[in-house]
């Protein structure tokens, strides 16, 4: 185990918007299903697990629904209700006790859902094909969990759009309220925003269809209604996935479609993009060129995720095209992984079979470099 140098890349301070951050260490949102029931509420146990991972230069929070056609898995939380926010309080609240700085990443699902998540109801999308092959989580009425695939989805009416763009906006606005520090925008990984953005999930002819403009509105409407309910862009960020092909998105253009998105969010003012590099075997890689040019686009800060080892992190900051990586699998087991990744110290692995649902095993009973857990 060997100290790394004092001018270690990671552990550089960054300014983000008005928050000053000691490493460029994010943990990223990541699903865990722990929310209490009945009402999707942050209970006591997800205020424990995010306090024990403070030590992160940032933390974005898992994602969280803006209202309850948002839903897309079971046990997830929202921050829709006066309970929901009450729970939330007790996150942020022991997040910075602990010294960490969190932000909410909200969260629409769009098609990815099901019928049984939302009260009989279809789930809204841009388009009304359903995402095939696409499965999501839910719980039988005996709670038992397992995966479904994703419901058959009505296309939102022209008329309906203002109403989720709203959602966002008062979203944002309870998120500070929680005592949150910031928001981030889901707009990746196939959910809603990136149902309207891509080209292969987006059929529409109304103004947010067919061209390349119509198809960022609704990211610009969103995006404008979250600044609105924060109160300024330098506490907003937005998570792409250019390259990736979850969920049923694609793009024809893939470049051309997040470089001007990328352009949109700079004019905006948001504090940062977050790009989610697709992680899988045999994944697209993304080119460095296409980073270089979101560099020369978006002059905030951006942040990348895909399975950054600490060796390829390094080297991003270092050449400058990232400002902060996310790690996400790595910190489930390691709540201290700054820590770990300060001295080199060797990293735990996680239980597969416990990322989704359950209790405090797998997800706060991890232990810290020298507990005896």
């Amino acid at each position: 185990m060997a100290t790394v140098s004092p001018a270690d890349p990671l552990f550089a301070p960054h300014v983000l918007g008005d928050l000053s951050l000691p490493n460029r260490i994010v943990m990223p949102p990541m699903t865990r299903s722990r929310a209490s029931q009945p009402g999707d509420v942050p209970g006591p146990l997800m205020a424990e697990y995010y306090a024990q991972r403070a030590s992160a230069g940032l933390i974005v929070s898992e994602g969280t629904w803006v209202s309850p056609l948002g839903k897309g898995y079971a046990w997830t939380p929202g921050i829709h209700t006066p309970a929901q926010m009450d729970g939330w309080r007790r996150v942020t609240d022991a997040v910075h006790d602990a010294g960490g700085r969190i932000f909410a990443q909200l969260w629409h699902v769009g098609r990815l859902s099901h019928t049984r998540l939302l009260d009989g109801h279809a789930p809204v999308s841009s388009t009304g094909r359903a995402a095939d092959g696409v499965n999501v989580f839910v719980a039988a009425d005996d709670g038992t969990p397992g995966f479904v695939q994703a419901s058959v989805p009505r296309a939102l009416a022209t008329d309906e759009i203002a109403g989720v763009v709203d959602a966002f906006r008062v979203a944002a606005r309870h998120a500070v309220e929680a005592g949150f520090d910031g928001v981030e925008l889901h707009a990746a990984n196939g959910y809603l925003v990136n149902q309207f953005i891509d080209s292969g999930a987006n059929d529409r002819t109304d103004r947010y269809g067919g061209s390349l403009d119509n198809r960022l509105r609704f990211l610009r409407e969103v995006t404008e209604a979250m600044i609105e309910g924060v109160g300024h862009a330098g506490r907003v960020g937005v998570r792409l996935a250019p390259l990736t092909t979850l969920n049923g998105c694609v793009d024809e253009d893939p470049q051309t479609t997040y470089l001007a998105a990328a352009h949109v969010l700079d004019a905006l003012g948001v504090a940062y993009i977050h790009i989610a590099e697709a992680d899988w075997d045999d994944a697209p890689v993304m080119p460095m060129a296409f980073k270089q040019k979101l560099r020369e686009t978006f002059s905030g800060t951006l942040i990348y995720a895909g399975m950054y080892t600490p060796e390829r992190a390094r080297v991003a900051l270092a050449e400058g095209w990232a400002d902060l990586i996310a790690f996400g699998r790595p910190f489930v087991a390691n709540p201290d992984l700054p820590a770990r990744l300060r001295i080199g110290a060797p990293l735990a692995s996680h239980d597969r079979a416990t990322l989704f649902g359950g209790g405090a095993h797998g997800l706060t009973d991890y232990p810290a470099m020298g507990s005896t857990g």
